[in-house]
């Protein structure tokens, strides 16, 4: 009869961003106060301490470790700005480490991209999480531009269309979560 009872999902969350206050980790703790009573929400502190991809066959630690947390979860999220009109280096050497390991395959992801503009970073992650072969559909892709118009003075999204949007993304995460179990 226990093997019968579902676990929450568990769901991994990778901020592009590393500061602890910037607008994708804001995004990220709105996400997570939304979905805490239906989903184990963890946003990721590890990819800043990642090492610099390489392909040799030895592995770091850190990198076992971000890979063992990624193949864990049952889905994952990713939030990132834009820099320089593309993906944040750190981002990007994350999901470096996880090109030829498997654990984006068929993994349930939503992607929102969370910047002023936005477009740029957005459209290279859908092409990556493409080539990782990450389970993404539409519903479960968000561009918010000019994110900081639609957060409060202390780092809140405040604003009533986003946080649906958020919602709605959210909820199509947990959706296909759901249909992939």
């Amino acid at each position: 009869m226990a093997s019968s009872l579902k676990h929450k999902p568990q769901i991994i969350a990778l901020s592009g961003s590393l500061r602890a206050s910037s607008s994708t980790v804001a995004v990220l703790r709105a996400v997570a106060r939304y979905l805490e009573d239906k989903v184990v929400f963890t946003i990721d502190d590890t990819t800043g301490n990642l090492p610099h991809f390489d392909d040799s066959k030895a592995h770091p630690e850190s990198v076992l470790y971000f890979r063992k947390r990624l193949a864990m979860a049952d889905g994952i999220m990713i939030c990132t700005p834009e820099y320089a009109f593309g993906v944040p280096g750190t981002l990007k050497n994350a999901l470096d480490w996880a090109v030829s390991t498997g654990e984006f395959v068929n993994k349930p992801v939503a992607l929102i991209t969370a910047a002023t503009g936005g477009e740029n970073a957005h459209r290279s992650l859908l092409i990556t999480l493409t080539a990782l072969s990450a389970n993404l559909p539409e519903s479960n892709s968000l561009l918010i531009s000019f994110i900081r118009a639609k957060m409060n003075e202390v780092g809140e999204v405040v604003d009533l269309p986003t946080l649906a949007a958020l919602r709605k993304a959210a909820d199509s995460l947990v959706d296909t979560i759901e249909q992939t179990r």
